[in-house]
């Protein structure tokens, strides 16, 4: 007490606006874990020197505050609006970039979860479909592998597939597709192989009801993703791959909202105007062929946005 009615006492009693970040850095350093504090105090820096860099006004300061509050409103089982503002501003793009095939070691690039994926999707046989009500659209038949960097089969991996539908929506989105609608689990054969029957996606817009729509809006940018499908390969001893397989040719390709578009991502969707005899399909139908690649690791599932 007698070197606060001095002026001595150096705690966490600011002076200015020069010394505050100091003061906050000080008072975390208490805690436990020594990764906590890296992060936060990274994050506590970069937030106040971005504040001083834009000269951050009282109401911007609010406006921002109930921005991220109405993020937490908007989200609900069927609906991660968190995620999906990290999307749009390419922030989940940017932590995949991060942690993923950095060393070039693979062909196969990580990409982004989106905030589609459902843990729980029905098992179905290689060869089979993952067309569960009746969905409009070309057929598509996909056939892939997993291989591990030496080229080498890898059998036994759990592979997750989803898909938003030919009109752009995902099952959960849409009332009149039946519940796990273009969603399928699969585990590939003796030779790292997995194929399934679906429909040839398409672009689609982000949700746009909640707070990333009117970002999106204020910046006078369009919403859309262009047209790909989702896979999640999961095998203990190998990093999980998250990854999706765009539509070649597709127009959104160069203008994704979600910056996920690499061109190691970008397949080959074979068009066909000839009828196919075997598992019938009117033309056209389009064909996809695509080789993942995992890397030793920890396989790690990630926490679903939505259930």
């Amino acid at each position: 007490m007698e070197n606060v009615s001095h002026g001595k006492f150096s705690g966490s009693i600011i002076e200015d606006e020069a010394s505050l970040t100091d003061k906050v850095l000080a008072a975390m350093r208490g805690g436990a874990s020594p990764r906590l504090f890296d992060v936060m105090a990274a994050l506590v820096r970069h937030l106040h020197a971005f504040a001083r860099e834009v000269q951050l006004t009282e109401e911007e300061f609010e406006t921002g505050i109930d921005f991220l509050n109405c993020i937490g409103r908007a989200t609900n089982d069927t609906h991660n609006e968190g995620m999906l503002f990290s999307d749009v501003l390419g922030f989940s793009s940017l932590v995949c970039l991060l942690n993923n095939g950095r060393n070039g070691a693979t062909e196969t690039a990580s990409a982004l979860l989106g905030p589609f994926w459902r843990m729980n999707s029905p098992n179905t046989p290689n060869g089979g479909s993952i067309v569960r009500s009746p969905t409009p659209g070309p057929t598509l038949f996909v056939d892939c592998s997993i291989r591990d960097p030496q080229s080498r089969p890898i059998a036994g991996v759990e592979v997750d597939v989803w898909q938003a539908s030919p009109v752009g929506l995902y099952e959960n989105q849409d009332p009149s597709q039946t519940d796990m609608n273009l969603r399928g689990k699969f585990i590939t054969d003796v030779e790292g192989r997995f194929s399934f029957r679906s429909v040839k996606p398409a672009g689609y817009p982000v949700p746009t009801h909640g707070p990333g729509g009117e970002l999106l809006r204020a910046q006078n940018r369009h919403p859309y993703r262009p047209a790909h499908l989702h896979f999640l390969a999961y095998k203990p001893n190998y990093k999980t791959l998250i990854t999706q397989v765009f539509v070649d040719g597709d127009e959104r390709l160069q203008s994704d909202v979600a910056f996920g578009v690499t061109q190691h991502l970008i397949g080959n969707y074979q068009r066909h105007d000839e009828p196919r005899a075997a598992r019938a399909a009117d033309p056209p139908w389009y064909s996809l062929q695509y080789t993942f690649v995992m890397e030793p690791g920890t396989a790690k599932l990630p926490q679903p946005p939505i259930k």
